[in-house]
């Protein structure tokens, strides 16, 4: 049989997420299988994380999903909202989009827009990055997971499970703040 990379689409699989745009996560829920997850891959969606932020500022992970050989991740590197894409563990394959500003204390909305160019499998897109309806950063990834993330990693709200999307933190780099809510949106 000379179907096995086809047959590790999950996307072929039963589903609870097909046919659903609009996903719901509170900080906390973790190890959720790729194929329990909505398939953000090759199109373009947004994530949208309210949070709060302590005196004192916040940092680590507020979704993830994959890891160092395969993934993405929102965190906040030393207070500052950043996105990150691997598409594999070679540096060249390593993409961030970070904001310059930590977050101050309080209650936010954190979204990325992730525009998927289309055009097939596996191609890059534009990033934005607002934050209470503020664009604080933008940038562009090349190039993006086209079939799975991953065999062994999973879907990680609020720290990650498995092993890092980039070098810049060790696992599980908890959240040290409040995830109110996690929202995906597929287009």
């Amino acid at each position: 049989d000379t179907t096995l990379a086809q047959r590790f689409d999950s996307a072929i699989r039963p589903s609870l997420t097909r046919d659903r745009n609009t996903f719901d996560y509170i900080g906390g829920m973790i190890r959720i299988p790729e194929g329990a997850t909505p398939d953000i891959k090759n199109r373009s969606y947004t994530l949208t994380a309210d949070v709060v932020v302590p005196d004192g500022g916040a940092s680590g992970v507020i979704a993830t999903q994959g890891g160092r050989f395969g993934g993405w991740g929102l965190l906040l590197l030393e207070g500052r909202p950043v996105f990150v894409h691997a598409l594999s563990n070679q540096e060249q394959h390593k993409y961030q989009v970070a904001a310059e500003a930590e977050l101050a204390a309080g209650s936010h909305t954190i979204r990325v827009d992730f525009a998927y160019d289309g055009g097939g499998i596996g191609k890059g897109g534009d990033v934005s990055i607002s934050v209470d309806g503020e664009e604080v950063a933008e940038g562009r990834i090349d190039r993006t997971i086209g079939t799975r993330f991953s065999l062994d990693e999973t879907f990680d709200v609020g720290r990650d499970t498995g092993t890092p999307v980039i070098e810049d933190y060790t696992a599980p780099f908890e959240f040290t703040g409040t995830i109110d809510r996690f929202t995906i949106e597929l287009e």
